[in-house]
Formats: C-alpha cells, sequence, structure tokens
C-alpha cells in the first residue's frame, strides 16, 4: 500500500469492493479531504485520446487527468450512490479536490458518486456494491424470499382446502355407498320374508282363490279329491194307485 503521511485524516484499507480510503480522524463536512491528480492529457491529442483506463477524470471537453498512477492517493476512493463526499472540479485550474459532503467519523470509508457515464461504463454491468446498493440488494432479497414464502403458504393452504374438499367428498361418497348397502340389504330382507311366508302357504291356508288345506273358501267347500258337480235333485215316490181313484 502507498505511504501516506501521518498527519492526513485517512489511511487505505481492505474494504468490500478491494481497496479503499478511510477516515483516520473526524472530518468535517465542507473539507477538502484530498486532491485527485495525475497527468493531464489532451483529447486533441490522439496518442492521449487513445488511453483508456478506469482511472479517467475528465474536467472538461479538452483536458482530462489520468490518475492511474499510484501517487494519486484519491484514485482509491470508491463509488458509492449515497456518498459522503463529492469531486470539487475546477476547470480553470485543471485540479479535482474530494470534499465531504457530511461529517465522517475514524473508521468510515471516504466515497463519493463517480458519475453516469462511469456507472453505466464499469458499474451496471458488474453491479454496483457500494452500502446503499448493498443494502436496497439485501431488502430486495428479502423481499423476495418473503414473497416465495407467501406463496409457498399460500400454495400451502390451497393444496390443504383442496384435499379437505376430497375427503369430504370422498366421505360424502362412502356414506352414500353405506346407506344404499344398507337399502339393499333391507329390500333382499323383505324379499326374504315374502318368500319364506308364500311357501308356508303353500302348505295351509290359501285364501282368496287360494287353497287351505285342499278347500276351497271362494263360495263354498271343496273337499279334496270330489267333483266340483251340483248336487242332484230327490226323487219323489208316485203316488198310489187307489189315491187316484176315490
Amino acid at each position: 500500500m502507498p505511504s501516506i503521511p501521518a498527519n492526513k485524516p485517512y489511511r487505505v484499507g481492505r474494504s468490500p469492493t478491494g481497496l479503499g480510503l478511510f477516515a483516520t480522524k473526524p472530518i468535517k463536512k465542507g473539507t477538502k479531504i484530498i486532491r485527485y491528480f495525475g497527468p493531464l492529457l489532451d483529447s486533441k491529442k490522439k496518442k492521449d485520446d487513445a488511453i483508456e483506463n478506469k482511472y479517467l477524470f475528465e474536467l472538461n471537453g479538452r483536458w482530462t487527468i489520468d490518475g492511474s498512477v499510484r501517487e494519486n492517493i484519491a484514485r482509491y476512493i470508491n463509488h458509492a450512490c449515497r456518498p459522503n463526499a463529492e469531486s470539487d472540479v475546477k476547470p480553470r485550474k485543471r485540479k479535482v479536490f474530494i470534499r465531504a459532503i457530511k461529517n465522517i467519523e475514524p473508521g468510515d470509508e471516504i466515497n463519493y458518486d463517480y458519475g453516469t457515464d462511469y456507472f453505466k461504463a464499469y458499474l451496471k454491468p458488474i453491479g454496483c456494491k457500494c452500502a446503499a446498493c448493498e443494502k436496497k440488494r439485501k431488502k430486495q432479497r428479502a423481499e423476495a424470499r418473503a414473497e416465495k414464502a407467501r406463496l409457498k403458504a399460500k400454495a400451502e393452504r390451497k393444496a390443504l382446502k383442496k384435499a379437505e374438499k376430497l375427503a369430504q367428498a370422498e366421505a360424502k361418497l362412502k356414506e352414500k355407498l353405506k346407506r344404499t348397502a344398507q337399502a339393499a340389504t333391507k329390500a333382499k330382507s323383505r324379499l326374504n320374508g315374502h318368500a319364506n311366508g308364500a311357501k308356508a302357504n303353500g302348505n295351509g291356508v290359501k285364501t282368496n282363490g287360494k287353497t287351505l288345506n285342499g278347500k276351497h273358501l271362494n263360495g263354498g267347500i271343496r273337499v279334496k279329491g270330489a267333483a266340483n258337480k251340483p248336487a242332484a235333485p230327490k226323487r219323489r215316490d208316485p203316488a198310489p194307485a187307489s189315491a187316484l181313484h176315490v
């Protein structure tokens, strides 16, 4: 790591995105923390215009600071979407200072917004890892987990309700089958009772055209084996001849 004078209120240290610049002393809002410097590149010169790296700081349409040199300690300051510092650009002097826009406490990482162009070119493709974006992603992940859990619980409730309806339908079907079986058993019992009664009546009394031990009860009594003939009239003896002639 680069050597930093002891009187400076910052140090280079490890951050979630690699190396970063951290406060070692309280830094008040509005304080110029450090200068961003390096060779000046003239966009009108082809060799300067052809240089590409992540540490180019554009001052205006012509001049750009190449901050890739290791002596430029400000190059270690990371981007943040909600920073505690900002870049104070002075195009005429061709200088850039990093200035605090909040009170910064010892141990806090110093950061500033790199701007829309840098964000789109370098940070958006890989995802910004600043504290604000990490917090936002953490919240989104928590919300996604909560939504997933909600949908799972909803699906479980739906499945349980469906299972309950199915169980109720099965219970109703079983009850219906039971009642049908009971009705069939009763009907069979009645049929068996009638059959047994008819069999008993064949050996005994039969009314309304039916026999009672061989006797017919409709219009009279029939003796078993006798022909169904009308009774012969009684014969009268002829009167004595003497009674005819007095």
